[in-house]
């Protein structure tokens, strides 16, 4: 099923059809403010069924999308002074953080190499919209299958992820067509340090001028 997920209205009519789909262990192909993204509810059920989607091995983590700062710290995680002027200069946005904490609250198998979550506070607005309504954290990849472009739109998807859509599995959120847009950058603040992992959306240049020293 496709479903449109542009305005506020839309948004709010999906809703109560989207938190059915992932109650279920379904999952979602959702625009963000980079590229689609794929995601389920950050519980096992959810996490075993986007692995298997993307083909991908169960242990590779994936990150959180959250609607606000609040929801990472309700959840455990842990903002260093780094990761609090890194989120106050671009969250909600295109930056990825690491953060430490987490147990007992979220699976460990979100955790990264480095023992951090990535999280990241989305700023596309139906988005932010739809996770403050549910009042949970969605997990994120992009949509695309392992080493392929990823799907510019819901049309797309749906033929990317055929057999999912037609059983029912993935719920596909209509949020038109988006361009080529760098994905997110990614910052691990696990550490003492900053460390960038991957430049992309927020290039490093644009990153110490906002907050210096707590920049990687």
């Amino acid at each position: 099923m496709i479903l449109p997920f542009v305005t506020d209205l839309e948004v709010d009519a999906a809703t109560p059809r989207i938190r059915a789909q992932l109650d279920s262990g379904g999952l979602l192909a959702y625009p963000t403010e980079t590229v689609y993204g794929l995601g389920s509810l950050p519980n096992d059920l959810g996490l075993d069924a986007l692995a298997r989607l993307k083909g991908r091995a169960p242990h590779k983590p994936f990150l959180l999308l959250i609607a606000g700062r609040s929801m990472a710290e309700r959840a455990g995680l842990s903002l260093s002074p780094a990761a609090q002027a890194l989120a106050d200069a671009f969250w909600p946005g295109p930056l990825t953080l690491v953060l430490p904490g987490g147990e007992g609250r979220l699976p460990d198998r979100l955790r990264g190499p480095e023992g951090g979550i990535a999280v990241r506070h989305t700023s596309h607005l139906g988005m932010a919209r739809l996770i403050g309504a549910l009042d949970t954290p969605l997990t994120s990849t992009s949509a695309n299958r392992p080493g392929g472009p990823t799907a510019p739109g819901a049309a797309s998807i749906g033929s990317l992820f055929a057999n999912a859509v037609a059983q029912g599995h993935l719920l596909v959120l209509d949020g038109g067509v988006l361009g080529n847009v760098p994905p997110s950058t990614l910052i691990d603040c696990t550490g003492p340090v900053p460390t960038l992992i991957r430049e992309g959306a927020i290039p490093r240049t644009e990153l110490r001028r906002k907050v210096g020293r707590f920049a990687p």
